[in-house]
């Protein structure tokens, strides 16, 4: 059995032999830029305003209107929530050797049926990938029995924007496809050892730096 998370996942996605050599090798590790320094900050401070009601830096007072936002919504709020799933998709503790599944979620908001999922993001909005929030929704719905419809959202917290989406418990078989094909790709990989490389654009920033496609080589 593998274990799996969105961030996994999506490095498989792009480029099975940084995933082999960050996740499964562990040879190589990821490097710290200044924008995920950055994102990393501005995630603890939309954290702890949110759960503490910590004053924002006067840095990140921009984002206090956004944040007083989700603050007004009415229900019971989890911040930075840790969530996980066996392979049988029924909820266990996130760090339950069983697991199948896992994920933190920025924020979620429970509401008696209905539930409020929002992920904070620092980077550029021109390609937002809602699949994380499908995702954070499948693993609410297993924790959460009493949920059904949930509104999502990716918040680009610099440039005060949303991307929502809007998810019923009908949907959970329709949400699962969408992670079917990369998962039995990456079943299969562990199964015959297959890591090949996938070159593009992003080697020039890939931590793998003894691969052949890497900028320094």
């Amino acid at each position: 059995m593998i274990h799996w998370s969105f961030s996994g996942l999506k490095d498989y996605s792009s480029c099975p032999k940084k995933y082999y050599h960050l996740r499964v090798a562990e040879d190589h590790v990821n490097t710290v830029s200044e924008q995920m320094s950055y994102g990393t900050a501005v995630h603890k401070a939309a954290e702890d305003y949110v759960r503490d009601g910590t004053p924002l830096a006067k840095n990140y007072e921009q984002f206090k209107a956004a944040l007083d936002a989700l603050l007004a919504i009415k229900g019971t709020r989890y911040v930075e929530h840790k969530m996980a799933l066996c392979e049988d998709k029924n909820p266990c503790d996130f760090g339950d050797g069983k697991r199948w599944v896992r994920g933190v979620v920025d924020l979620l908001i429970v509401d008696g049926e209905s539930a409020y999922i929002v992920d904070y993001k620092t980077g550029s909005n021109k390609y937002p990938d809602t699949k994380q929030l499908k995702l954070m929704a499948l693993m609410a719905y297993a924790h959460f029995p009493e949920v059904d419809h949930i509104k999502a959202a990716l918040l680009f917290i610099t440039r005060n924007s949303f991307v929502p989406e809007e998810y019923r418990r009908s949907d959970i078989s329709r949400l699962w496809a969408e992670f079917t094909p990369t998962l039995e790709r990456l079943r299969l990989a562990y199964e015959n050892s297959m890591w090949p490389p996938s070159p593009s654009g992003l080697c020039g920033w890939c931590p793998v730096n003894s691969c052949k496609f890497h900028r320094e080589r």
